[in-house]
Formats: C-alpha cells, sequence, structure tokens
C-alpha cells in the first residue's frame, strides 16, 4: 500500500485505524532486521501472568524503553528468567500489538549481562542514605489523631488527586485540604516534587502530608527515587503519607515516608479517620466510661451497706461507756501517778533540808561556838596564830563583839610534846 506524500488531503486518500495500523505492522515484521534482533538493555520491571511473562527493557540512562514478552511456552527455554535491575541481552521479534497501537519485543531467549548500571545507582543511593540514617524505623513519627488541615502534593491533573478528594469528603466533611500540585512524571518532576513539599513547609499551616501519585509503569515513577525528594521528604517537620500507585516495589520515598499506603486511596484513608470511626469510639468510650461509673456506684452502695449492718451490730452506746470507763481508769492512775511522785519528791526535799540544816555554820554557833576571825576576816583555826595584843572579831550565835588578846595560852597536847623534846634530857 502507497500513502500519498503531497496534495490535499481528501476522503479519498483517508486511511481507517485499522488500516493504518496494519501498514505499520507490515513495515515492522517483514523487516528481515527486526525478524531476529538481539537487544542489550536493563530490566526495570517484570510481571508473570498466565500467558507469560511481561517486562520492560530500559536503557540504562533512561531515555529509551521496550516493552518486551516471553509465552509461557517458552519460559522453560530461558537461560535466565527476567530479574529488575539486571543487565541482560535478549534475542527476538518486533511486534505490533494492534489492538493498543504499540509494538512489543517477543523474546524468545534471555543471556544475563551483569547488574544493571540503573539498580547499581539505585543500590548504592539507597545505601549512602540508609547510612545517614533518613529510612530509619525510629525516626518515622506517629500521624496525628485529628489533623484539621492537610496538604497534598501530586498533580493538580492526576487521577490520584481527585481519588483522595472524593475519600477525604467521604471519611471527614469539612477538612481543609491544600494542593501543592507538582509534576509527578519526567525529568523535571524530583525538582518540582521537592519544591512542592517545600512550599507546604513554608505555609505553615497543614498538620500532615500525603505525596501521591497514581499507578504506572516502573520507569515512570523514578522521579521518587531521586535524592533531592527523598530529602526533601526525610526534612519535612511534619508527617508524610506515600501514596504512590504501586505494589511490587518500594521507592525511596516510600522508605523515607512515616507512613506508606501504595495507593492515592489508601494513604487517603490512612491520614485521616473517618468520622463514622469516631464516631462510633466516642460512643464506645462514653459506654465504658458509663459502665465503669455504674460500678463503682454499685460497689460504693454495697460497701455503705455493709458498714451500716456493722454499724448496727456494734451498738455504739455500748462501745461509748466502755470507752468512757476506760477514761476514768486511766485518769485514776494517773493521779495516783502523779500523787506518788510528789510524795517522793517532797520526802527527797526535806531530806536535802535536814542535811543543809546540820551544814549550817549558825547552827553550830547557836550550840555555842564562836569563830575568831583576825582583822583581815579570815578565820583563826588556832591560838598560835594569835599574839599579844591582837585585836580579833568574835561571832557567836546571836551577835558579834571585838576583843584584844592579853594572853596566848599553849596547847597542852604541844607542851607534852616539847617536855618530850631531847632537851628535856640534857
Amino acid at each position: 500500500m502507497n500513502l500519498p506524500v503531497t496534495g490535499p488531503l481528501t476522503s479519498s486518500f483517508a486511511l481507517s485505524v485499522e488500516g493504518l495500523t496494519d501498514y505499520i505492522k507490515a513495515l515492522l515484521e517483514e523487516d528481515d532486521q527486526l525478524r531476529k534482533v538481539w537487544v542489550t538493555g536493563e530490566i526495570s520491571s517484570a510481571n508473570q501472568r498466565p500467558s507469560g511473562c511481561f517486562f520492560t527493557l530500559q536503557d540504562p540512562k533512561g531515555k529509551a524503553s521496550i516493552s518486551c514478552i516471553v509465552w509461557r511456552n517458552l519460559i522453560g527455554q530461558l537461560t535466565t528468567l527476567p530479574d529488575v535491575g539486571e543487565q541482560v541481552t535478549v534475542l527476538g521479534q518486533i511486534r505490533l500489538y494492534a489492538q493498543r497501537g504499540s509494538y512489543q519485543l517477543v523474546v524468545w531467549q534471555i543471556l544475563p549481562a551483569g547488574e544493571g548500571l540503573r539498580a547499581l545507582r539505585h543500590r548504592q543511593l539507597r545505601d549512602r542514605l540508609a547510612a545517614e540514617g533518613l529510612f530509619a524505623p525510629e525516626r518515622k513519627r506517629p500521624l496525628p489523631s485529628y489533623a484539621q488541615t492537610l496538604a497534598v502534593v501530586t498533580s493538580a491533573q492526576a487521577a490520584a488527586w481527585g481519588d483522595i478528594q472524593r475519600t477525604l469528603r467521604q471519611r471527614h466533611p469539612g477538612l481543609q485540604v491544600l494542593l501543592s500540585a507538582a509534576t509527578v512524571q519526567g525529568e523535571q518532576a524530583a525538582e518540582s516534587i521537592a519544591q512542592a513539599i517545600d512550599r507546604v513547609v513554608r505555609d505553615g499551616r497543614a498538620e500532615l502530608l500525603i505525596l501521591s501519585r497514581g499507578g504506572g509503569a516502573v520507569e515512570d515513577l523514578d522521579c521518587f527515587n531521586d535524592e533531592r525528594v527523598v530529602r526533601a521528604i526525610a526534612t519535612c517537620p511534619i508527617p508524610v503519607v506515600a501514596g504512590i500507585g504501586h505494589q511490587r516495589d518500594e521507592s525511596l520515598a516510600d522508605l523515607a515516608a512515616d507512613v506508606c499506603a501504595h495507593t492515592p486511596t489508601a494513604a487517603a484513608e490512612q491520614a485521616i479517620p473517618a468520622l463514622t470511626e469516631l464516631y462510633a469510639e466516642h460512643h464506645g468510650r462514653a459506654a465504658a466510661l458509663l459502665d465503669q461509673v455504674s460500678q463503682y456506684l454499685l460497689t460504693a452502695q454495697d460497701q455503705t451497706q455493709l458498714l451500716r449492718s456493722r454499724l448496727q451490730r456494734l451498738r455504739l452506746d455500748r462501745q461509748i461507756q466502755q470507752e468512757i470507763q476506760s477514761a476514768d481508769w486511766l485518769k485514776q492512775k494517773l493521779v495516783q501517778s502523779v500523787m506518788q511522785r510528789f510524795q517522793q519528791a517532797n520526802q527527797h526535799c526535806q531530806l536535802l533540808h535536814h542535811k543543809l540544816a546540820t551544814l549550817d555554820p549558825e547552827a553550830v554557833l547557836r550550840r555555842g561556838y564562836a569563830v575568831v576571825r583576825q582583822e583581815t576576816g579570815e578565820i583563826t583555826y588556832a591560838a598560835s596564830e594569835l599574839t599579844m595584843g591582837q585585836t580579833v572579831q568574835v561571832q557567836f550565835g546571836q551577835g558579834e563583839v571585838k576583843a584584844q588578846i592579853i594572853e596566848v595560852i599553849p596547847n597542852k597536847d604541844i607542851l607534852n610534846q616539847a617536855d618530850t623534846s631531847p632537851r628535856a634530857y640534857e
């Protein structure tokens, strides 16, 4: 079939979709070079289905990719099975899938070629960020129980934004939702997502952030493995819920987020509790509190009745009379003890008074004795201490007199001692 290159486009030259597809299919499948072609690339995604194994072969630089399929009857003949991140060389034939208007590589054989460059870079980045602690479980923050303002980072035209809005309206009507729009696919996506997160932080109103994107090929989700996005999530001061639409693998953004929900709808469900759930929880707590109060009142009533019965059995008037008698007995015992101690103290005082009276010098003088003092006031104990003509003061039991010594009479014991002196025998 020859297509016109020049001339006006009229209905006579218009092709049907099927006709155009058949033409392109013939060009691809009848090309000798494409009937048997070797292709080298990195496996970025793989999926087993009943009809066979579907996988994507991507250029290491990430600028081109091709869909591949190994039919079920050929899987057992493969040298190696498709494994994400592996560098392989495949042998196959180009085929056009007419219903979708896309071409794919029907693979006959897969040969290993080592670890893919993209997978190696991804693993190295993951190890480096993990060593910094960006994925550590202790960094994960709990989500607020009753957030009033929520921010969403996603594309304003994406279906994920509609799913999140619908889910939040159903679960929590009246919740304030802020959209920080970002590009979530392509070369500019990583920088756009990081800037969108920064806008939420600078705004300061949101208590929780959802980072979301709908499902797609693994290659389309490379922006969520970018270091800029991971660091923006890790440094975000509010909790982050990742709702990125893929179930097969975890992106680095999933690992850095506080909660990973995988899909936008699941992210909205985990971020905000449903009002019906809150109402049910409230009613449950109210019922539990009422049960506790009722149980406490019943217990208090039982205790009151028990005490009332004990009081009736104890006969308080008899107990009071017994206590009064016991108090009277203790009072009498106390008085007796005090009187006994008083008598003992009185007797001791009398004894001390008698001793003082016995030792009183005036009492001795009253019995007829006298005290002789010299003019200096010193007491004279022996006649030998006095001299003729010396004036002394004599104290009697009643009164005092002054006298003059006219004679000193020696002591007889002293005279006897003098007679027995050596001179007495001369």
